[in-house]
């Protein structure tokens, strides 16, 4: 009975709130063009949502619903999020656009700035340097592009007008309101990419919470400028889902006719070195034929590319699970390597 009568009291909060903010909504809509478009918050899912994020987590009810309602309609997200530059470009197209001369030098720049919290936090958490920053490199240009959408309309339109990923950026928005307390900062002076990641790592709320936001004598870190935490939660992220301290990450390989070949899209290790062999794939590795890979063929502007990924190219997918996008990482990672005079790990 009490828990039936809490449900009612948040219901009773929730109308009475959501009737003083339609009000002001519809006489804020009245006045401003399609470019401003606000959300109904009398939409069924959007008040379920709002008593979920109300009841479980005790987030106070009107600045769930200030927040909710200062969201403006972003359609275009929609497009951007169903043509990413991974999927619609070709391998050679991809990494002409990311594997650059200068983000090659500007990352190389970037390691010698930082280079004492980049050699202690890969000896805390056993990732290579060159991999922290080639994701920085690939991600946001080392900081320089972290995004410029308003994080509460990013989140807003994917959570309620995107069905495809409703579920999850649903949970996202929640996070991130969650974030906003945590870091006890104004949700709109938040901005992000189109698909909602934030801060030079372009970390989602979730993750953001997981990895940096308790991390600093009790309060929120700050992953656009604070340096050791974007290279901190970039690690951790890397180690939690399994990064192997000195593993390989990427081989070239020969492959004979015929033989069948991942695409450029998600990644899974379905295979073995030894399966591989079997095929006719030829990898130059000391590792045993139990070792998971994946095969993947890599378009070129004229021919194509052999490539066998491990593990630790599976976890460099889980920040961005398309194939384009690990093997950019990879490869700009080798060339920061090499640009520091030592062999590539």
């Amino acid at each position: 009975m009490r828990h039936a009568g809490w449900q009612i009291a948040i219901a009773m909060m929730l109308s009475a709130t959501l009737a003083s903010v339609t009000v002001a909504a519809d006489e804020t809509q009245s006045s401003v063009g399609a470019d401003d478009l606000r959300f109904d918050l009398n939409r069924p899912e959007i008040v379920k949502f709002v008593r979920q994020v109300v009841s479980r987590d005790g987030l106070p009810m009107d600045q769930v619903m200030a927040t909710l309602a200062a969201a403006r309609v972003r359609p275009e997200l929609i497009e951007a999020m169903d043509q990413p530059a991974e999927s619609v470009l070709a391998w050679w197209q991809y990494r002409q656009r990311f594997v650059t001369t200068a983000r090659i030098n500007a990352g190389a720049d970037y390691w010698q700035q930082h280079r004492e919290e980049l050699d202690a936090v890969s000896a805390r958490n056993g990732v290579a340097p060159e991999y922290l920053v080639a994701i920085l490199g690939i991600e946001t240009n080392y900081g320089q592009s972290t995004g410029s959408y308003r994080e509460i309309d990013t989140l807003m339109t994917l959570a309620f007008d995107y069905p495809a990923r409703a579920k999850f950026f649903r949970s996202e928005l929640r996070q991130f309101l969650l974030l906003t307390r945590d870091l006890d900062r104004d949700p709109a002076t938040f901005l992000g990419s189109y698909g909602g990641a934030l801060g030079a790592p372009q970390m989602m709320p979730s993750n953001y919470r997981r990895f940096a936001a308790h991390r600093k004598e009790g309060k929120g870190v700050d992953l656009w400028t604070d340096s050791k935490a974007i290279l901190n939660s970039t690690a951790e992220f890397l180690r939690d889902h399994g990064w192997v301290k000195g593993g390989p990450v990427l081989s070239e390989a020969q492959v004979r006719d015929g033989t069948n070949i991942a695409g450029s899209g998600r990644l899974a290790l379905n295979e073995t070195l030894h399966s591989l062999k079997v095929k006719g794939v030829k990898v130059d590795s000391p590792l045993p034929g139990s070792t998971r890979a994946v095969l993947i063929q890599a378009a070129l502007e004229n021919s194509v590319q052999y490539r066998v990924g491990f593990k630790n190219f599976y976890v460099i997918s889980r920040y961005n699970p398309r194939v384009n996008y690990a093997m950019a990482v990879c490869d700009l990672a080798q060339e920061l390597r090499r640009m520091q005079g030592v062999r590539v790990h």
